[in-house]
């Protein structure tokens, strides 16, 4: 049996792949999830805005051709309603105006195919490297206010003591500390931690968000889950 190594500073980093050839789609999904990514991948331009309206992506791979819409409609459209997740364009066409236009219209980086996985793997490392509002950081210690938490061993720490999260308490831990003193809705954080193609029942967010209150308090901390009625949760 071949063991796949995951990458433990990149396993909660969601990519959203968007490719129309079938097998490239394929390989770059297989490629990704080895380096430890998360992967959500579409095949056309409409079922790629689905996806793209959900804003549960760190990084975006676009291809420029797409039956249904353009990658360069998406990009344009994207751009326009404020979103500023960074985006890899992929393309067969590597004329300068071609990649002038991309990169005009909102594209972080070019890539022309064919290409290296080895040089994709590093634009995608180098773009999420960009400081918060381009891509977010990814740090072994979040801190906020009076807790700290570690990613790597999902271990909570406040005022009086720690506690370890399970798997599906940090994701959830760290999408709220990474986007702190925002009202985040339910969608949004169900399409983070659980994936936007899963089926989930809308309940089993509740019950984590009970959870992490409890351990909040366990550890004494005055970090609170607020309700926003209607809408979701804030961390504040």
């Amino acid at each position: 049996m071949v063991e796949i190594e995951i990458k433990t500073e990149v396993i909660k980093m969601r990519i959203l792949l968007i490719e129309d050839d079938k097998n490239l789609n394929e390989t770059l999904a297989y490629s990704l999830k080895r380096e430890g990514y998360l992967v959500d991948s579409c095949l056309d331009g409409e079922e790629a805005w689905l996806y793209m309206e959900q804003k549960a992506a760190d990084l975006i791979i676009l291809d420029r051709m797409l039956p249904g819409c353009t990658g360069t409609k998406l990009l344009a459209r994207l751009r326009a309603g404020g979103d500023f997740t960074p985006v890899l364009m992929l393309t067969a066409l590597g004329t300068l105006s071609d990649r002038v236009e991309g990169l005009d219209l909102g594209a972080d980086d070019y890539l022309v195919k064919p290409f290296a996985m080895e040089e994709l793997m590093a634009r995608i490392r180098s773009l999420l490297r960009r400081p918060p509002g381009q891509a977010a950081i990814r740090t072994s210690q979040i801190e906020y206010e009076d807790i700290k938490y570690q990613e790597n061993t999902g271990e909570l720490t406040g005022p009086d003591g720690s506690c370890t999260l399970s798997k599906r308490e940090s994701d959830l831990m760290e999408v709220f500390l990474r986007n702190p003193n925002q009202t985040l809705s339910r969608g949004q954080l169900l399409n983070k931690v659980w994936g936007i193609a899963s089926e989930v029942e809308d309940g089993n967010l509740d019950n984590y968000i009970f959870f992490l209150r409890r351990r909040l308090k366990s550890v004494s901390s005055k970090v609170t889950i607020t309700t926003v009625r209607g809408i979701g949760y804030r961390l504040s």
